[in-house]
């Protein structure tokens, strides 16, 4: 069996940019941008950037149900172009801002007993999420990119084997991004 030498360089680029891309962005968090001030207004809005991925990943799966391949193929690409748009401005903000602790309500950046005290219990099911969430973000990527260059070159049956398990990925990820932030925003400095 021979393989397509444009597949095996689209396997290869989807290798390289699902190792670079989380390598990028956990050393990207050790950098800060000399005389820019946080960006705390970025966290909304790349948390509303998950959410509108989610919504557009349930609509997408819809329309591809209903036979309307040219809007599913709209609905990804648009959520996509979300998901670059996310991982632009989340590397922005940690890249000017630190790392916000769930309890610190005094936002000095350590947590007291107390406040450790005042989350109790919660801040388990925070991290749960969290840790869900980084880990299935980092393993999503090659599936995402796998699942749209098999659409991308038209080798549908290869495509929709993937998708199944591209899909509940994908949206647990832009899900969990949502709660997350939800769950961290009162502890933003402000």
């Amino acid at each position: 069996m021979t393989i397509n030498p444009s597949l095996k360089n689209q396997n290869r680029l989807i290798i390289a940019l699902s190792i670079i891309i989380p390598i990028a962005v956990a050393a990207l968090f050790s950098i800060r941008i000399p005389g820019v001030e946080r960006m705390g207004f970025l966290p909304p809005i790349y948390a509303s950037i998950n959410a509108i991925t989610a919504v557009l990943l349930v609509v997408a799966v819809i329309q591809i149900k209903k036979g309307n391949r040219k809007a599913h193929q709209n609905l990804i690409n648009t959520a996509m172009g979300c998901s670059v748009l996310f991982l632009v401005m989340y590397v922005v903000y940690h890249a000017t801002s630190d790392a916000t602790k769930f309890g610190d309500v005094n936002f000095d950046g350590v947590l007291s007993a107390s406040e450790t005290l005042a989350v109790g219990n919660l801040r388990y099911v925070y991290y749960f999420i969290l840790i869900s969430h980084i880990v299935l973000s980092i393993l999503v990527i090659p599936f995402v990119l796998t699942t749209y260059s098999r659409a991308l070159s038209k080798n549908f049956e290869s495509h929709r084997k993937i998708a199944k398990f591209t899909f509940p990925l994908w949206l647990y990820v832009a899900v969990t991004g949502v709660i997350v932030y939800g769950m961290i925003s009162p502890y933003y400095p402000v």
